[in-house]
């Protein structure tokens, strides 16, 4: 067969393959964005925990950022798929900035709201076959979405908070200074250098369309402080329940506090 007949019998193929063909090539960018992320990030992880425990990070970080995507989408925003960066988590693009501090907080409390759920799976898992891997999952996935609810910068608590006062945002920046000046970190040095700016955007002097964002209804304030300081006393006790020493993977048994 020649090239030019190759060629001929080829374009004919795709042309009757075209609707099989053609959604693959349109997710194949989301496909290869968060799946080659994620892969990669369970490579890192895997290098200082094992397989089982990188895979089982790597899919409760997605599973955090799914809430972050579904609650977005659920208040009409257009969102990009989770990206993944090892070591620092991963996150969604919103491809529209939120229309008021109400819908910002619904995004930011989507995703520990249902990284939750996820790592409440772990611990269910660890009860069926009393692997300690799994508890060990449960309390990494509890310990992470409490990091993500303090109240500042773009962790998910700063963006909750903006629903609620701007004070909480102090509030944060103290627990992160502290959080530093003990325990010196590059990740907490970054929140705190990308908090910068907000934080003064937040306390200054704002015209009446900036202002605007920041209206709140009684109701919603109240439904979504109840949600917020409910799921972090939630999750204190949910560490505190699935607390692992750490000889205790090897040796097979668990320990609670």
């Amino acid at each position: 067969m020649g090239i030019g007949a190759f060629l001929l019998l080829f374009g004919k193929l795709l042309g009757k393959l075209k609707f099989v063909v053609l959604p693959i090539l349109k997710f194949f960018p989301v496909l290869l964005k968060t799946g080659g992320t994620m892969l990669l990030s369970i490579w890192f992880y895997a290098k200082s925990g094992g397989w089982m425990y990188a895979v089982g990070l790597v899919l409760l970080i997605f599973i955090h950022e799914c809430g972050h995507l579904v609650a977005a989408r659920r208040v009409g925003l257009k969102v990009g798929a989770p990206v993944f960066i090892p070591f620092l988590g991963a996150f969604i693009a919103l491809k529209e900035a939120p229309r008021n501090a109400w819908i910002e907080a619904q995004v930011g409390i989507g995703g520990p709201l249902l990284g939750t759920v996820g790592a409440a799976l772990c611990g269910a898992l660890f009860f069926v076959t009393g692997d300690p891997r799994f508890l060990q999952l449960a309390y990494t996935g509890f310990s992470l979405n409490l990091f993500n609810l303090a109240p500042i910068g773009f962790l998910d608590g700063g963006r909750i908070v903006t629903a609620l006062s701007p004070w909480l945002w102090l509030l944060g920046l103290v627990l992160m200074g502290a959080s530093m000046a003990i325990h010196p970190n590059f990740i907490v040095f970054l929140i705190l250098l990308m908090s910068a700016p907000r934080l003064f955007f937040l306390f200054r002097k704002k015209t009446a369309e900036e202002a605007r964002y920041f209206e709140v209804t009684p109701g919603q304030r109240w439904l979504m402080a109840l949600l917020y300081f409910g799921l972090i006393a939630f999750l204190v006790l949910a560490m505190r329940r699935t607390y692992i020493a750490p000889n205790a993977i090897s040796g097979g048994s668990s320990t609670f506090s």
